[in-house]
């Protein structure tokens, strides 16, 4: 039926140009942002998903910062503690050299002075053993308890090795010296013991400052992994989005030129009237 009222025709032709014209503005969009998934509208659920791994992926960045605040502080320490222990070592000589009985009075005297030198110095060392506030290694210290997880559940912890003088590590007394035969002998016992302390605590400082080293680089792996798996769920693929914009421009030009010879039709009636 011939209608000037209804063009039926016109009305598919518009709403096929209509749907083409959506899809298009899609795929630009897509394109302009890399996207497949660029907000909430475009697809809730996914942009859900996506939305709380991103959270978790940028929260890992917190745990990689805690990781290396703590790494700094163990390795510190460490410097601090090697500092302690090669000092024990010339503690050591000197106590063995004064313990010497046929050493005379001023020898023993300037070995001693040494030795309270180098006494001393382990204190200094201990104070400067410091990061950012933390020093694992001077007394009342405080035990590293570093983030370890996305939701801060679970932390990588680090005991202090307290290593000052008159210690349960170093048990040099803060007033110690090698004055005399007898004092040098006892001591020798007592740095000796000193000695194999803090060996010991180096090697604990060691192993934990590996699983920090270890722990950190499995939060990289893990951030790289979450971050590639949120590309796989909103990244558009940008060959097959260029490959359907060429379709989708040439459709609509197609569409422009249906809706032309669609409103065409009306025209015919007037032939009837002539």
């Amino acid at each position: 039926m011939l209608s000037v009222n209804t063009n039926a025709g016109a009305m598919i032709a518009l709403q096929n140009l209509n749907a083409t014209n959506m899809e298009l503005s899609q795929t630009q969009n897509r394109i302009n942002t890399g996207k497949r998934v660029a907000n909430a509208k475009d697809n809730g659920a996914i942009w859900a998903i996506a939305q709380g791994q991103r959270a978790t992926s940028q929260a890992l960045n917190a745990v990689k910062d805690s990781l290396n605040r703590g790494a700094s502080g163990i390795d510190v320490a460490i410097a601090g503690g090697e500092s302690v222990s090669d000092l024990l070592l010339q503690m050591k000589e000197k106590a063995l050299a004064a313990s010497d009985t046929s050493l005379d009075s001023a020898s023993r005297s300037a070995l001693n002075e040494d030795f309270k030198a180098l006494r001393d110095q382990i204190s200094k060392a201990v104070t400067n053993a410091d990061f950012n506030g933390v020093n694992l290694l001077k007394t009342g210290a405080t035990d590293i308890a570093a983030l370890a997880n996305s939701d801060g559940s679970s932390k990588l912890t680090v005991a202090a090795e307290v290593m000052a003088l008159g210690g349960s590590i170093v048990t040099v007394a803060a007033t110690g010296s090698i004055g005399t035969v007898t004092t040098a002998a006892a001591m020798i016992t007592t740095v000796n013991t000193s000695i194999s302390n803090t060996s010991a605590a180096l090697a604990r400082l060691g192993t934990k400052a590996k699983a920090f080293e270890l722990h950190s680089a499995f939060i990289g792996k893990l951030q790289d992994s979450l971050d590639a798996g949120v590309g796989n769920l909103v990244d558009a693929d940008l060959a097959k989005e260029s490959a359907k914009l060429q379709a989708l421009q040439t459709k609509q030009q197609l569409g422009v030129q249906a809706l032309s010879i669609a409103n065409q039709t009306p025209q015919t009636i007037l032939s009837l009237f002539r």
